[in-house]
């Protein structure tokens, strides 16, 4: 068989290794969603009011802060997501299965492969559970076209590729699990920093550059005006040039430290 058929073979395989691995340990999962949902439950439920009302410069209205919200909720849910996939690389790393994989003849580029492409869909299944929630507590895309919702899931795959690939990277360099999860907490502390829960120019002077110039701004502007059928302007641009670098820092990261010889 060509190398492509049997890359394409063993990374198969090992997807559906990963993907048994998060069926059987459903706990880390469940976890990382708990962490958004409690969020979103809370930003609209305790301050969702004052929230609208400060924003709105008027009268609270509950809807009209659930619809801003939701988009940074979901980019927040990928974040912490990812986590788990640092996790998970780093206890295949420490338990001596990758040392076992290095003595069998299969695709050395399979088991990243399986792993970045079952975080990827675990991302995903993770974002529509955030979603089913938050139009249940009343988000509505009624301004949406479906080229939108399309721009909009395929801007959800892109970020939940760049952060997995990172977090993949950040998986292999730490020494064990606990550390692999600390290490990947600034992918579900960004989003906090961001113009997920209010506008940028709404927080003090000093701070906006912070939440400004990082990946997780110009995304949530995107994915809220693809959403909410408001401008985007430059984000569209800005979200995808960082997801890009992100991805591309990510792979040779990865790769890189996946090559390397164990100690």
């Amino acid at each position: 068989m060509s190398t492509l058929v049997l890359a394409v073979r063993d990374s198969s395989t090992m997807l559906r290794r990963n993907l048994l691995h998060a069926r059987r340990y459903p706990s880390m999962t469940l976890n990382l969603l708990l962490s958004p949902v409690m969020l979103l439950l809370l930003f609209v439920y305790i301050f969702g009011d004052v929230m609208s009302a400060g924003i709105g410069g008027g009268g609270a209205d509950r809807s009209a802060y659930v619809a801003y919200l939701v988009p940074g909720i979901l980019l927040l849910t990928i974040g912490g997501t990812t986590i788990g996939s640092a996790v998970s690389v780093t206890m295949d790393m420490t338990e001596g299965i990758i040392a076992r994989f290095r003595t069998m003849a299969i695709h050395r580029g399979s088991v990243l492969i399986g792993h970045v492409v079952g975080s990827v869909l675990q991302c995903m299944m993770s974002v529509l559970l955030v979603g089913a929630v938050a139009v249940a507590i009343g988000f509505r895309s009624t301004e949406a076209t479906a080229l939108e919702w399309l721009l909009a899931i395929g801007l959800l795959t892109l970020v939940s590729l760049a952060l997995t690939w990172i977090a993949v990277g950040m998986g292999l360099s730490s020494p064990n699990p606990e550390a692999a999860g600390n290490n990947a907490l600034p992918l579900m502390i960004l989003p906090l920093l961001s113009s997920a829960f209010v506008p940028v120019d709404a927080m003090p002077g000093w701070f906006q550059p912070i939440a400004e110039y990082q990946p997780f701004s110009p995304a949530i502007e995107t994915l809220r005006g693809l959403l909410l059928g408001t401008g985007i302007g430059h984000n569209g641009w800005l979200a995808v040039a960082w997801c890009l670098a992100l991805a591309v820092l990510g792979y040779f990261w990865s790769t890189s430290l996946f090559a390397r010889d164990p100690k």
